[in-house]
């Protein structure tokens, strides 16, 4: 089998995640250091409680305007970290804020109970009644304590998508309360107009950054490339090809390995919003996903019309070509997962291995397509059938495809399971991290 010449490694000094991962914390330690001058600035009180109360406080609506810049969908950082990734600390700042605020509405409420010669709770309540901006306060409290229940995984599992994002959107209403309250009461800004017009500059940053990505962004685009369904093919009994035409879509900038979130504007599908990878490498002109019927959502797919009209949030994700280490790669895929591993195939400069694995050959979708690219790139491809167990991934079954795999950048996606079991392997075989390249799609926030 012949083989293309190999491109030079990508310098592997300056990595983007590395960067972006960087300006994240460094941004995040600036502001901390001049809330943390600002409150010095301003005096403590005489009370330890209320002080400590005011410092929970302050620090927590620091870390609520971070998690807006998280999850903004801004597109360099999306590409550079990944949507999966910046929701994944979203989630875990979430609880960290919710913590937080509770320890601020604790302290402050024994604090100044203790003052008043009444309980915390007597307290609190006199404080909703007669202080501007508690009451706020308090319900704002209310909302993300219902939030962080609902986002617990105990209680995420049991409800719909839509009906977990209709709830998790109330936390915008909790984000307006809180920082009304903040600017009418925290004495670190009622003392200071310096400290007051830094403030407004956070959260106006922070709030105009998710206009920006989660609204203005995707309204424009659609505006501009007005997409609509051109065919739709199917693979095979329950999986199917959507093809997605639109104007100047060569200035779109979407990558091999990127996906959107289709919203398909049917009447009884316009409202639903599905994540799904493209299938083919971008050409300018044609936008294709493929989705296996495993929802309501992705089983309409084969209904829809050509000239349909697409409303399409993206391109989103860093599983692409732009975090590569090595010159050679090795692509691993398990069922549909193949869908953007075959776009990244297409796009791929160098030598690659294609590990595919299914239950049965049946299950093989875009396999004709696979082998067809290999041929015509000079890449391996290896279809791996059977059942999960014995495991046909194990370490001593992967070197034996690919003896080399520490010296080439691994892309994975599969199903969760599959993808688990593999990240261990890779780890056993000790290929480096920044060599591995992956993303799971999570939508929350």
């Amino acid at each position: 089998m012949t083989t293309v010449q190999s491109p030079p490694a990508p310098p592997t000094a300056i990595r983007p995640r590395v960067v972006a991962r960087a300006g994240l914390y460094a941004v995040l330690a600036v502001n901390a250091a001049v809330v943390a001058c600002f409150f010095a600035q301003a005096g403590f009180a005489s009370n330890a409680l209320i002080v400590i109360g005011r410092f929970f406080g302050l620090y927590g609506a620091l870390v609520m305007a971070f998690q807006l810049v998280l999850v903004a969908r801004l597109p360099w950082l999306d590409r550079r970290i990944g949507m999966d990734r910046l929701t994944s600390w979203h989630r875990w700042t979430g609880f960290a804020l919710l913590w937080t605020l509770l320890a601020h509405a604790v302290f402050i409420s024994f604090g100044y109970a203790d003052g008043a010669g009444v309980g915390p709770v007597t307290e609190l309540v006199d404080l909703a009644e007669t202080t501007e901006g508690v009451l706020r306060a308090v319900v704002a409290l209310g909302v993300i304590i219902v939030v962080g229940a609902v986002s617990a995984r105990c209680a995420r599992r049991r409800l719909a998508y839509e009906t977990w994002h209709f709830i998790h959107l109330y936390t915008y209403v909790a984000v307006v309360l809180a920082f009304s309250h903040q600017v009418a009461v925290g004495t670190t800004f009622t003392a200071s107009s310096a400290a007051k017009a830094y403030w407004y500059a956070l959260w106006g940053v922070a709030l105009g950054a998710v206009a920006l990505g989660r609204v203005g962004l995707p309204l424009w685009r659609n505006h501009r490339h007005r997409f609509r369904v051109s065919a739709v093919v199917p693979e095979s009994d329950d999986v199917v090809s959507v093809y997605v035409t639109g104007r100047d879509l060569d200035r779109l900038g979407a990558r091999a390995g990127q996906f959107f979130l289709w919203r398909f504007l049917t009447k009884d599908r316009w409202w639903q919003a599905n994540p799904f990878s493209l299938s083919a490498a971008p050409d300018g002109r044609t936008l294709r996903l493929t989705a296996k019927a495993a929802g309501d959502g992705s089983a309409a797919l084969r209904h829809l019309k050509p000239g349909t009209r697409v409303f399409a949030e993206g391109p989103y994700g860093a599983f692409t070509t732009l975090h590569r280490q090595k010159p050679e790669a090795l692509l691993i895929a398990g069922g549909v997962g193949v869908t953007p591993i075959r776009a990244l195939l297409e796009d791929l400069e160098g030598h690659a291995v294609v590990v595919y694995r299914v239950g049965t050959e049946r299950d093989a979708v875009l396999y004709d397509e696979l082998r067809d690219l290999a041929v015509a790139k000079g890449a391996e491809l290896h279809l791996v059938t059977g059942p999960p167990v014995p495991d046909k991934l194990a370490p001593g079954e992967l070197v034996r495809l690919v003896p080399d795999i520490a010296d080439r950048d691994v892309f994975l996606c599969g199903p969760p399971p599959m993808m688990a079991a593999v990240l261990r392997t890779l780890g056993e075989l000790g290929v480096p991290g920044p060599q591995i390249h992956f993303e799971r799609f999570s939508l929350a926030g």
